[in-house]
């Protein structure tokens, strides 16, 4: 009777919300003791469950949770355990069980989501499994957190019957090596999290064009919600968006017919979105200029990329101050102004637009063609800090990955109101802080310009924002110029792109309480590789590395502890184009094989997972036999000046090979204080820098991170025209 009713339910789902298996050639038949493990977002979760499981397994029901009226005729029917969480003897009534060779399914957060993504783990299915010799089955549920079962009304748009999709990973035991209880515990909950974070990661859907991932969203969280604004007072929802990309598409193509690479060159507007989608929406690749960078670095990235046309504004252009920039460019590509379009906005391009944007699916597979998750959906460039900039190619399964990597880490729902002022052009600002709250159907707030220090604030203030992202010195000139009161709805600060200064960490903690989670990422990888979240935070770290990620550590000389990271994933790119080798692309590859990315950074992995950057392999300077970090030397410096900014070099030395120079705002600078803080932090005298050149600035990039370029030839012309020990003003 249980198997026909099963059939029946099973039927029913099919039918009232079109379920989508993915993985379930995974079920293990054979073996003897099997722990399923799944999220929890709706009171569906358990009936999907035990629908469409082959088998029909036990469930651990909350014996609160059993005692409600509307749960008794689904328990009454289904094989259940009904235990109390406080009670320590729980653990006992499931370890019989799965010793007894039963299928046992339990949700490990211990209650229903109310944030849409994962809550806490609780550590007792680990130890369950451990002490019954079970494997963990884990399935991943997505969808029924939009049916009117789930607990986010309010946030979400919730509908009837939404799409729902199930998501099976393969079946694995935890094991621990750890000799004492207490540690073995340990391990063992954080293996079980793991597994549950890898799980989220997997049960996005990553393999299919970016511009069909929004229209998901579109679907999930309905046309009309408005998801972006900016300071031109643009409020868009998705339809409205979507039908101006397609008229922006039609008005693009006479100039753009016969070429694959469009440049953009576009604030962090509501337009620069429009333009992005516009470009997917006939199957073209944008690729994202920096507005920051000087001619010769403009020219570069277009014959790189092989961009013949590059649109822009010509508002950007009057507010950026970007005439000279924008001449030398004419002079080697078409330059397109946006407002210049207008003229071609007639009637029936507007009705095509309106049309296209009823049936955006069908319009965009008619008009882009065969698009491929593997193929690529953009190209930007790295920053150029040490180096000639290089085309980084990141394909539609690039991006979509690191999103639902991001996804499965951070907390972001879609109640957020975030604020992004981080410039597109740059993968932080494109990915982490555009894309991925567009696909969780977040209010998008986008600033053009994150230099604005007073602005910026009380935006954020005025707005009522909760998310927002950064890198340290943003960070630290909001913190410095705003109201302890501006940031008062703020829950989340994501920091990325540079290391987070403690200074900077103490001022957002002691003014506004607020803790920020540093991450760490790469154009490279899409970018994010590493990021603390509220679920798991350790400061003086980057946190731990996202789901998805293969990550190996290559011995470095004179590095007792970490290694040289390199990385494999599906975030990690197609590969890059170097300066003067248009159109030749180059696949990421180490000794290692094919795939896998040489992230030129060293760093420490400690037993938990977190990882600790000790700073890149450039920024280490070998002295007396042994390998200074750079950032160390920086810290020191930090310590003992937080108000200041400083970059340490390593310049040549005609008698040692190399030497230290540190370059700081610090107007009255003394190497003494150095020595003092060093003597205090147990460094040696290795790490106190030769010379100290005091700067009226540290050169940046348009990204916030130092200009390394720049900063080493500043520092070469300081001691070109300074005595040993003095100060360059």
């Amino acid at each position: 009777m249980r198997h026909v009713l099963q059939r029946l339910v099973r039927g029913l789902f099919r039918r009232l919300f079109r379920v989508e298996l993915r993985g379930w050639e995974h079920y293990p038949h054979d073996e003897p003791r099997l722990l399923i493990i799944a999220n929890h977002v709706s009171y569906l979760d358990g009936a999907l469950l035990a629908a469409f499981l082959p088998e029909l397994p036990i469930f651990v029901i909350n014996t609160q949770m059993a005692r409600r009226w509307w749960v008794k005729p689904f328990i009454a029917i289904t094989r259940h355990i009904s235990i109390d969480p406080t009670n320590s003897h729980y653990l006992k009534t499931l370890i019989q069980h799965l010793r007894a060779g039963e299928r046992v399914t339990v949700f490990p957060e211990g209650r229903i989501s109310v944030t849409g993504a994962l809550m806490k783990i609780y550590e007792g299915p680990a130890l369950a499994a451990d002490k019954a010799d079970a494997a963990l089955l884990p399935v991943y549920i997505e969808g029924a957190q939009y049916s009117l079962l789930s607990r986010l009304g309010g946030m979400v748009r919730r509908q009837w019957f939404p799409r729902i999709r199930l998501t099976m990973l393969p079946p694995r035991r935890l094991t621990s090596h750890a000799t004492n209880s207490r540690a073995r515990r340990r391990e063992l909950s954080r293996q079980l999290d793991e597994r549950m974070v890898e799980l989220a990661y997997a049960g996005m859907s990553i393999d299919q064009p970016l511009i069909m991932a929004l229209l998901e969203a579109w679907e999930r969280h309905g046309g009309s919600r408005i998801i972006i604004e900016d300071v031109q007072q643009q409020r868009l929802g998705w339809r409205t968006l979507f039908r101006r990309a397609f008229i922006l598409a039609e008005w693009l193509e006479p100039a753009c017919a016969s070429q694959h690479q469009i440049g953009l060159l576009l604030p962090n507007a509501a337009s620069a979105v429009i333009a992005l989608l516009a470009l997917h929406l006939r199957g073209r690749v944008p690729v994202l200029l920096n507005f920051t960078a000087g001619s010769h670095e403009l020219i570069s990235a277009c014959h790189t990329a092989e961009v013949h046309t590059v649109c822009t504004s010509r508002a950007l252009v009057d507010a950026a101050s970007l005439q000279t920039q924008v001449a030398a460019l004419s002079e080697q590509v078409e330059v397109l102004f946006l407002e210049d379009l207008q003229p071609r906005a007639t009637l029936p391009v507007k009705l095509r637009g309106l049309a296209r944007a009823l049936a955006p699916g069908w319009n965009f597979r008619r008009l882009a063609g065969s698009v491929q998750a593997d193929d690529p959906a953009v190209i930007l460039f790295t920053s150029g800090s040490e180096r000639e900039p290089k085309g980084v190619v990141l394909t539609h399964r690039n991006l979509l990955a690191n999103i639902a990597q991001a996804r499965a880490v951070l907390d972001i729902m879609p109640s957020d109101v975030i604020l992004n002022a981080l410039p597109l052009f740059h993968a932080f600002g494109l990915t982490t802080a555009t894309l991925t709250p567009l696909l969780l159907g977040t209010r998008l707030i986008l600033y053009p310009s994150p230099l604005h220090y007073h602005v910026i604030p009380e935006l954020s203030y005025e707005r009522r924002a909760t998310v927002l992202f950064g890198t340290n010195t943003f960070l630290m000139g909001y913190g410095h110029h705003a109201d302890p009161y501006d940031f008062f709805s703020l829950r989340l600060v994501i920091m990325g792109a540079e290391p987070l200064h403690d200074e900077t960490r103490r001022l957002w903690a002691d003014k506004f309480g607020i803790r920020i989670s540093e991450g760490y990422g790469l154009t490279e990888a899409s970018p994010v590789l590493a990021t603390n979240s509220r679920r798991h935070h350790r400061s003086g770290t980057v946190g731990k590395l996202v789901p998805g990620i293969e990550h190996d550590l290559e011995p470095v000389a004179g590095i007792a502890e970490g290694g040289l990271l390199c990385v494999r994933g599906a975030n990690v790119m197609a590969g890059y184009l170097l300066p003067g080798q248009p159109g030749n692309l180059m696949p990421p590859r180490t000794e290692r094989g094919p795939g896998w990315h040489d992230t030129g950074d060293i760093v420490r992995i400690d037993d938990d997972g977190f990882v600790t950057i000790l700073g890149r392999a450039k920024r280490f300077a070998k002295l007396g036999g042994e390998m200074i970090s750079l950032a160390r030397v920086e810290q020191l410096a930090a310590s003992c000046w937080p108000e200041a900014h400083q970059v340490a070099l390593n310049l040549p030395d005609p008698v040692k090979g190399e030497q230290i120079v540190l370059l700081t705002t610090r107007r009255d600078a003394d190497r003494q204080e150095l020595i003092s803080a060093a003597h205090q932090a147990g460094l040696s005298a290795l790490y106190l820098p030769q010379r100290v050149l005091t700067v009226r600035e540290i050169p940046q990039l348009g990204s916030g991170k130092p200009d390394y370029r720049g900063i080493r030839r500043l520092a070469e012309a300081a001691l070109c025209s300074s005595p040993p020990c003095a100060s360059a003003k």
